[in-house]
C-alpha cells in the first residue's frame, strides 16, 4: 500500500519559523549581543536546512535585531539607545494610528480586555516576572492593534517591535515599570470616553519611555530625562 504524500512545509514558513525562533532568542537573551550566529548551527538546532536560516537571518538584520558584515560573521546586535529610538519613533506613530482608528469600534469587551491585561500586568510587576509583565503588556496593546483591522499596520509593528521589547525587558525589571500601569489605565478611560485623538497621543507617548532605559555607546546622545514625555504630553 502506497504510503500518503505528506507536503513539506512551504519554504516561506520554515523561514518564518526560523525567524521567530532565533527572534525569541534575541528578546529574551538566550543569544546574548554580539554572540555570533553560525547557519549550520542553527540549521542543526532547528533541524532545518541552511537556507531559511540564512533567509530568517536577512529579516532579522532588517529589523535590526542581527548585524551581518559581508564575508566576516552575523552577530546578535547589541542593544543600542539610538535603535530603539528608531524603532520607538515608528512603533509610536502605528500605535496612535491603531487608537485612533480602534477608538470608534471599540466595544465594551474590548475595554474589559484591556482592565484584564492591565491588572495581569500590575500582578506581574508586583511579583517581578518579567515575561508574564511582557505577555500582558502585549494583549493589551493588542486589543486596538486587532480591533483596527490594518493588517499592514500588523506586519510593521510585527517587524520593529521585537527590537523594544529587549528594551522592554531592562524597563519592566526596573520600578519604572511600574509607571505603565498608570499610562495603561490613563489610556484606557480615554478609549472609554471615545476621545480618538488624545487616545492616539496617549499611546504614541507610551512608546516613547524605552530609549532612557537602554545605556547608549555615546553618553553625549543619550537622552535626558526632560526628553522623555508623559501619556498626557504631545509626543
Amino acid at each position: 500500500m502506497p504510503l500518503p504524500a505528506v507536503p513539506l512545509p512551504p519554504r516561506s514558513l520554515l523561514r518564518d519559523d526560523v525567524y521567530s525562533r532565533v527572534r525569541d532568542a534575541i528578546v529574551d537573551g538566550t543569544l546574548a549581543p554580539d554572540e555570533q550566529l553560525r547557519d549550520a548551527d542553527i540549521a542543526a538546532w532547528l533541524g532545518v536546512s541552511r537556507t531559511p536560516v540564512r533567509e530568517a537571518l536577512l529579516e532579522l538584520s532588517r529589523a535590526g535585531l542581527v548585524r551581518a558584515t559581508p564575508g566576516r560573521s552575523t552577530v546578535v546586535a547589541p542593544l543600542d539607545a539610538a535603535a530603539v529610538r528608531d524603532a520607538q519613533e515608528v512603533v509610536g506613530a502605528l500605535h496612535r494610528q491603531a487608537v485612533e482608528s480602534a477608538v470608534p469600534r471599540i466595544t465594551p469587551e474590548d475595554l474589559d480586555r484591556m482592565r484584564r491585561a492591565n491588572a495581569a500586568f500590575a500582578d506581574a510587576q508586583r511579583r517581578g516576572d518579567v515575561d508574564a509583565a511582557l505577555a500582558a503588556d502585549a494583549e493589551f496593546h493588542a486589543v486596538a492593534v486587532e480591533r483596527c483591522g490594518n493588517a499592514a499596520l500588523s506586519a510593521v509593528l510585527a517587524t520593529y517591535e521585537p527590537v523594544l521589547e529587549r528594551a522592554e525587558r531592562l524597563r519592566f525589571a526596573s520600578h519604572e515599570g511600574r509607571n505603565s500601569v498608570e499610562r495603561h489605565a490613563a489610556l484606557i478611560d480615554l478609549c472609554a470616553q471615545g476621545d480618538a485623538d488624545p487616545a492616539g497621543r496617549c499611546a504614541a507617548a507610551i512608546w516613547q519611555t524605552l530609549a532612557p532605559a537602554v545605556p547608549s555607546r555615546d553618553s553625549a546622545d543619550a537622552p535626558t530625562a526632560a526628553d522623555t514625555p508623559t501619556p498626557g504630553d504631545t509626543p
